[in-house]
């Protein structure tokens, strides 16, 4: 494995595969923090050439963190499809990035290939492509799940109905969730970050949530997103749940961070498919976002995008429902500006689709980054080029108890009308006998949440 190379006269030298993977990255403030960042733009093109004639083997027998030190390591090795892996190992990875943007090659062809790919090998040839490269590759890959609905698809773009509330207060959701319903948002899930992460709270929730759901007849899926452990306890008394939701890390020590590990997310699992309310057989939410492992000191000096492309590795065994990347929510310290905000989230949904996710963004910003509103438009019309399968919906785009800013319930319906596409199909149909949407169109009654009181 070449580790070096010349250019413009000047002679570059890579320590090894993780170096010339970090350096290789767009530039990230989080690379930048954590020391590991080319220098120069020279620099990162060195490491882009050499990266660029790495094969697939040298990837897979040089994991970003060691197979016997990592549980995420041994999954998504373990998990390996070796028949196919042994066809296209001898390919650098300029050859999968060519062979990616082929336009003889289709989605069919990619489902085939990503059972052959480690994390890591996806993480490289992000590194090579250009935004609109990752926009025409995710594009041909359509993901699609089912938990009570079925999302994914070409013309489908979803969207969560987030109705955060400063306290919890029942009320106070309920107004926030109403509204969003008539603007056509809640199709991927209605879920709810608490305040509260109490078993008690998270009953409380998802029985009113439960509640709203039965009496109108909503074809959607409901969450509260506490901790893993919560969410259990919750269904063991009986709560009604049809996602469980976990934030999870692209490391070992980074998912002990959040107080969670493989095994525990298996039982999470089998217990929703076991006593959840779901159809199922997809019942498993997560979050993920650049610069988690380097917040808790668990990336082992691994760049934050490979990292964040071991964190599809470690969801995919867990065949959930959908995944999102809360890609500008971490702040400047990860993501600096508006420009790497962008390219992380173009990142993340070409990476959680390669791997087979039904991948969403959380097209975002905290008001402390050098980012503003009209910068997440900018990129949520990018993704949903891209087929993005879903985005968030909140009052207004602004989130008063996570105090960040993302797509309102406005702006989803203004992208699904600007880029022709619709909710998901059963949600769509409950619209129009709601009088909400009329021959693929929303009516005067959109936006008026007052039809459900």
């Amino acid at each position: 494995m070449r580790l070096s190379t010349k250019l413009f006269g000047v002679e570059y030298h890579f320590k090894s595969l993780n170096e010339v993977m970090a350096k290789a990255n767009e530039l990230k403030s989080g690379d930048q923090l954590a020391g590991i960042a080319a220098k120069t733009t020279k620099e990162r093109v060195a490491a882009k050439e050499v990266l660029s004639e790495v094969t697939l083997k040298d990837l897979k027998e040089n994991p970003a963190v060691p197979y016997e030190e990592d549980e995420i390591t041994r999954i998504i090795m373990d998990d390996l499809n070796l028949k196919v892996y042994d066809e296209i190992k001898e390919w650098t990875v300029k050859d999968l990035r060519e062979w990616l943007l082929s336009t003889e090659v289709k989605g069919n062809d990619i489902k085939w290939i990503r059972r052959g790919l480690t994390s890591e090998m996806i993480a490289a040839v992000t590194k090579l492509m250009s935004n609109l490269d990752l926009i025409q590759t995710a594009k041909k890959i359509v993901v699609t799940k089912h938990c009570n609905t079925t999302i994914g698809g070409e013309t489908v773009l979803a969207a969560r109905l987030q109705p955060n509330h400063t306290t919890d207060d029942p009320d106070g959701i309920m107004i926030s969730l109403l509204e969003g319903l008539s603007y056509g948002v809640g199709d991927a899930v209605i879920g709810l970050n608490p305040v509260d992460d109490t078993v008690d709270s998270v009953i409380r929730v998802l029985e009113r949530f439960d509640e709203i759901k039965r009496k109108w007849k909503i074809p959607t899926q409901i969450c509260v997103l506490a901790h893993v452990t919560t969410q259990m306890e919750a269904i063991k008394r009986g709560a009604p749940t049809d996602l469980i939701f976990q934030s999870i890390a692209g490391s070992e020590k980074g998912n002990e961070a959040f107080g969670i590990n493989a095994k525990m997310i298996e039982e999470a699992k089998n217990l929703a498919l076991r006593e959840g309310t779901a159809a199922g057989p997809n019942v498993m939410y997560f979050e993920t976002g650049q610069g988690s492992e380097l917040s808790s000191d668990a990336h082992h000096g691994v760049d934050q995008l490979t990292m964040e492309a071991r964190c599809y590795g470690f969801a995919k065994r867990y065949d959930p429902f959908i995944v999102n990347t809360v890609v500008g929510f971490i702040g400047p310290e990860y993501l600096y500006d508006s420009k790497q905000v962008t390219r992380a989230g173009l990142e993340d949904h070409f990476m959680g689709k390669l791997h087979g996710l039904s991948m969403g963004v959380d097209v975002c910003y905290t008001n402390h980054m050098k980012a503003d509103q009209n910068d997440i438009e900018n990129l949520a019309i990018l993704l949903g080029a891209a087929g993005c399968n879903f985005f968030m919906g909140v009052p207004v785009g602004d989130d008063i108890m996570l105090n960040y800013q993302t797509t309102g319930y406005h702006d989803i319906q203004t992208v699904r009308e600007t880029l022709n596409k619709n909710p998901i199909n059963e949600f769509s149909l409950w619209l129009e006998e709601m009088g909400i949407r009329k021959d693929g169109k929303f009516t005067k009654k959109s936006g008026d949440g007052s039809i459900f009181l």
